[in-house]
């Protein structure tokens, strides 16, 4: 973008008098997205600019300035008023993402909401303080129809404790067979960000998800990138999906948090992922850009990221709510492994 203040939409009127959205620039609307604002009347959604990277809509204050402060914070930059963050797709080079957002912590209301904020969030899932953890949404490639199924939150809502595990094991199904080496990856990668948490004081992450990545094609290795599966051909299942808070947008701290994990790091570029309109966001590392023109090893066939943080804040104790999910979903990984 050649301004940091140019706006990437704009209402024409139509002839008939109605009033059509058009997206300048060659964005368009991403087609990986599993959760979060989607395009409408009143909502861009994510965007796929066509240098590749990703354009979230900043959210009304007092989230969005939240959220932008946060990221200006870490990546140790001049604030400035975009409309939009600009995040880095670390799904890019995948041939066939798999991709999940999972919701974690005891709670998805920061200490500052209102008491109608609070019910509102708990009556959404009332398990949530017991399990830790809400899929949001998934989306995942079958290779017999070379399609994608997608669940949205609804779905994720509607798993207890009982069948928390069998919504997670449907993730990593490609239609013929469970995909056990993602899960032990996925594991080994989760672990990282706990062992980052229980060294850290500094922050306290409420409403913030993981973005879970893995290659679905099982032609990755010494083949040439494959055209992205059609969005046309995913089979939603559930309900249409419904807003969540954010689209997600993967972030790490390597400036101001040094001693961070590796799968949190500022850069300034954005990503999503789902279906239909709009996107998750993801990001990816320096040298994983170059990933399109390499081969996949084991560790670059899955990612895990942290996203959204519009809902972050100071702290000087350990963030044990988040942590509990953490160790909840890694026990849940971890029994799918053993089955």
């Amino acid at each position: 973008m050649d301004s940091s203040f140019r706006k990437l939409e704009k209402l024409e009127n139509n002839k008939n008098g109605t009033v059509k959205q058009v997206l300048l620039d060659g964005c368009v609307p991403f087609s990986h997205q599993v959760a979060g604002h989607k395009c409408g009347i009143n909502n861009t959604g994510v965007l796929q600019h066509p240098d590749g990277t990703i354009l979230k809509q900043l959210q009304a204050p007092p989230r969005g300035p939240r959220e932008m402060n946060f990221y200006t914070q870490v990546a140790k930059m001049n604030p400035r008023h975009y409309l939009y963050l600009k995040l880095e797709d670390v799904t890019r080079r995948f041939f066939r993402p798999c991709i999940m957002d999972v919701k974690i912590g005891r709670r998805s209301y920061d200490p500052f909401a209102s008491s109608d904020k609070r019910e509102e969030q708990i009556s959404k899932y009332p398990l949530m303080e017991e399990i830790g953890f809400l899929l949001l949404g998934m989306r995942v490639y079958q290779i017999d129809s070379d399609s994608y199924i997608a669940h949205d939150q609804l779905y994720g809502r509607s798993l207890g404790k009982d069948t928390i595990k069998n919504g997670l094991t449907r993730f990593f199904h490609n239609g013929q067979e469970l995909q056990r080496h993602a899960v032990s990856l996925i594991i080994s990668k989760i672990r990282s960000i706990l062992r980052w948490f229980e060294s850290q004081t500094q922050l306290h992450f409420y409403a913030s998800s993981l973005l879970l990545v893995y290659e679905g094609s099982p032609h990755t290795i010494n083949e040439s990138r494959h055209e992205p599966a059609d969005p046309g051909t995913e089979h939603q299942q559930g309900e249409p999906q419904s807003n969540s808070n954010n689209p997600h947008e993967a972030l790490s701290f390597q400036s101001s948090l040094r001693h961070s994990h590796p799968y949190c790091h500022v850069v300034q570029h954005e990503r999503n992922a789902n279906g239909k309109c709009g996107g998750s966001v993801k990001e990816k590392d320096a040298e994983i850009g170059k990933g399109d023109k390499k081969q996949f090893g084991q560790e670059e066939a899955v990612e895990v990221k942290m996203i959204d943080f519009a809902h972050v804040f100071p702290s000087n104790c350990p963030d044990e709510s988040y942590m509990y999910g953490l160790r909840n979903l890694l026990s849940t990984l971890e029994q799918i492994l053993k089955d």
